[in-house]
């Protein structure tokens, strides 16, 4: 099943026991009533943005942002506020596809596409959540080794034991719960990634240039950038956050999905633009530390995590790991509900949630056991994801334009070139960087 959240209480009365989730959706009907103003009008739908922007710094976005901003300086911090735009754009989509038409992304693409294509976008996602899930338990892994010097494959092990116990939190006290560990772990990444830039003291003219001044620098730039949208416009998350917000829908008339639309919006944009802020933390600390000193090779997690030691002060590699730890046991975990909406969605087969965990992490513990080097995998992954995207966001569009499954929250005009627009990029770097690699 989709994790439950506190509106599922309308399809399941029994979900409304656990007394956070009453309490929840007892303020959520006030909001839609119009009986409370302000920040408590908006806090009862506040959370599955949340939820899918742990995805979005992810140790995949260490990786891909710290490459950029150590070998590149500031240069591509531009591609980072585009991917998150675009992100912000998707996420809305995919939250409003599940208030509108009741399903989840998954779910839609069972009902209206034939077995054969069904499958095979299966399969895609089931390719890209094994990436997403290797990104995860590589950088939690490295997070151990660094803080406590616990060898990799044992620390994978932890970091399993780690995703496990947030999941029995969420099985054991309600999604609520979930959300608001999911929120405290995002808020250890905001405060190590809001420290270590004061520490850097960056250059804000180059960081201004670097926001507005488009450009690359040869194959392994666009690489990068490849990586950072991947990194940044998660396939997986596009998936799950149409199944977060679907089970708000069930029961409401028009006018209250609208207002439910309205909300999750403003979630989206909150959670996205803090997501964006720390993606561009990483990269403008790797500029300042590491490209200001000539140092433009600095991609190696333990690496990063012994010059800022030396460079900045002995908080901040403590910061650095304690923040890539969080990102790592908390994107794993939303990884785990993502896959779980994904093989549902697509082949209508429920297994339990604990199993899913411990099939996804497999792949990544045995590329750990083999010693492949960690940050160029957690790099290669990303790049993974960039490729997926398009699987999961051309999709997403045509549902979200077919008025018979919309009804009259069909995608405008504009959204739908802004998405089309999106796609084709995407679509179209991804092309740009397999020509440059492999053909000349």
């Amino acid at each position: 099943m989709a994790p439950p959240h506190f509106a599922e209480s309308l399809e399941n009365p029994a979900a409304a026991a656990l007394p956070g989730e009453a309490r929840v959706l007892a303020a959520a009907e006030e909001s839609l009533k119009g009986n409370r103003r302000g920040l408590r009008k908006l806090w009862p739908f506040l959370g599955p943005a949340f939820v899918a922007a742990i995805a979005y710094v992810d140790p995949g976005n260490f990786a891909t942002n710290i490459a950029a901003g150590s070998g590149y300086g500031y240069m591509l911090l531009w591609v980072i506020l585009a991917a998150n735009l675009m992100g912000m754009l998707v996420q809305s989509m995919s939250a409003k596809l599940g208030i509108a038409a009741g399903m989840s992304l998954p779910e839609v693409c069972r009902k209206r596409h034939s077995k054969p294509v069904t499958i095979g976008l299966w399969l895609i996602a089931e390719f890209v959540a094994m990436a997403t899930d290797l990104a995860e338990f590589i950088g939690a892994a490295v997070a151990l080794y660094l803080l406590f010097g616990l060898p990799l494959l044992p620390a994978a092990l932890v970091t399993a034991v780690g995703s496990f116990a947030i999941l029995a939190l969420q099985t054991r006290g309600g999604f609520r719960h979930f959300e608001a560990v999911i929120t405290g772990l995002l808020g250890i990444i905001i405060v190590g990634f809001l420290v270590q830039v004061v520490m850097a003291g960056p250059s804000g003219v180059a960081v201004a240039k670097g926001l507005v001044i488009p450009g690359f620098d040869g194959t392994e730039s666009i690489l990068l950038a490849a990586g950072i949208i991947g990194a940044t416009v998660m396939p997986h998350v596009i998936y799950l956050h149409s199944a977060l917000t679907k089970p708000r829908a069930v029961g409401r008339s028009d006018d209250d999905r609208a207002r439910l639309i309205r909300f999750e919006r403003i979630d989206v944009v909150i959670a996205m633009a803090i997501a964006g802020a720390v993606n561009m933390a990483m990269l403008i600390v790797a500029a300042a530390v590491f490209y200001s000193r000539g140092m433009t090779d600095v991609v190696d997690l333990e690496q990063v995590h012994s010059l800022l030691g030396t460079y900045l002060s002995p908080a901040a590699p403590v910061l650095f790991a304690l923040a890539l730890l969080a990102s790592g046991i908390s994107s794993s975990s939303v990884g785990t509900l993502a896959g779980q909406v994904i093989i549902e969605g697509f082949i209508d087969r429920k297994i339990p949630l604990f199993l899913r965990r411990l099939i996804t992490m497999l792949p990544a513990i045995a590329v750990i056991a083999i010693g492949v080097n960690p940050s160029r995998a957690l790099i290669l992954s990303q790049v993974v994801l960039s490729f997926g995207i398009p699987f999961a966001l051309i999709p997403l569009i045509l549902a979200m334009r077919d008025r018979s499954l919309m009804g009259r929250f069909v995608i405008s005009r504009l959204t739908l070139f802004a998405a089309s627009s999106v796609a084709a990029l995407i679509i179209g770097l991804n092309v740009f960087l397999l020509w440059r690699t492999f053909g000349g």
